[in-house]
């Protein structure tokens, strides 16, 4: 039985993308409906404990994503492509580039979380540790990421979905994987193409941030500041997301 996924598109330009920590394939705001589906052929993966993938078995660690993203593009026929990752999937997508440097041709990172073990406070560490079985740490973090800036009824709707389509178990698995995993010995010097968007309110993962980490080890490496969102370009600002995604992988 194959990976189940979700796709947009039938052109030529192929990129698997990976979602974040709370989300899944589906939950990418309206920028599933601006797509370019005659340029780009998109694969959507769901993590297992996840989305469509939720009661699929296993370790719930990012170089098991890696395997899932390798084993589907093999199922696609895609012996190279494209990665898009978002926060937590930014730090998948450099597990398969460490996998198979030579099958990724260009990297596109949304509010990544860089390659290095990614550090935390007791305080923060606790919040975030509490998320797996907590709506209102969740909140919270959605609330910190988005600069404080997003409606009440966003935040409960993005809670409640990531409630519904997560497993605890998988929720806390990741996190301790994306939190502590290093691999920035394995990507500096990288000459892949990458490009990394960084919310203009996102307290979290700032620009700083980027320009420290990711454009301090990849050579071909280029730093976005996304105006008017946070965390959430895709729900923030999907219009402004999809036009400077679809230009660097185009290009």
């Amino acid at each position: 039985m194959g990976i189940a996924y979700r796709r947009i598109g039938r052109g030529p330009v192929r990129v698997i993308v990976l979602h974040d920590w709370f989300g899944t394939s589906a939950n990418w705001g309206s920028v599933l409906d601006y797509l370019d589906p005659e340029r780009f052929s998109y694969a959507f993966l769901d993590y297992r404990g996840y989305g469509d993938r939720i009661d699929v078995p296993g370790s719930h660690t990012l170089p098991e994503i890696a395997d899932d993203v390798l084993a589907l593009a093999d199922q696609l026929g895609w012996d190279t492509f494209s990665l898009i990752g978002h926060s937590m999937g930014g730090k998948a997508a450099q597990q398969v580039l460490v996998r198979a440097p030579g099958r990724v041709l260009k990297l596109v990172g949304l509010a990544p979380v860089p390659a290095a073990p990614y550090e935390m406070d007791e305080q923060t560490l606790a919040l975030f540790q509490g998320a797996a079985g907590s709506a209102e740490n969740r909140r919270a973090i959605l609330d910190l990421v988005t600069g404080n800036r997003a409606s009440r009824r966003w935040l409960d709707r993005m809670v409640a979905h990531s409630l519904e389509v997560s497993r605890r178990e998988a929720f806390a698995g990741y996190l301790e994987s994306w939190r502590t995993l290093d691999l920035a010995g394995a990507v500096k010097g990288n000459p892949v193409p990458v490009l990394v968007l960084a919310g203009e309110y996102d307290l979290a993962l700032t620009a700083d941030v980027m320009r420290e980490t990711w454009a301090a080890w990849y050579p071909d490496c280029r730093v976005r500041v996304l105006p008017g969102t946070g965390h959430y370009p895709p729900h923030e600002t999907p219009v402004a997301f999809v036009t400077a995604v679809e230009g660097f992988l185009h290009s």
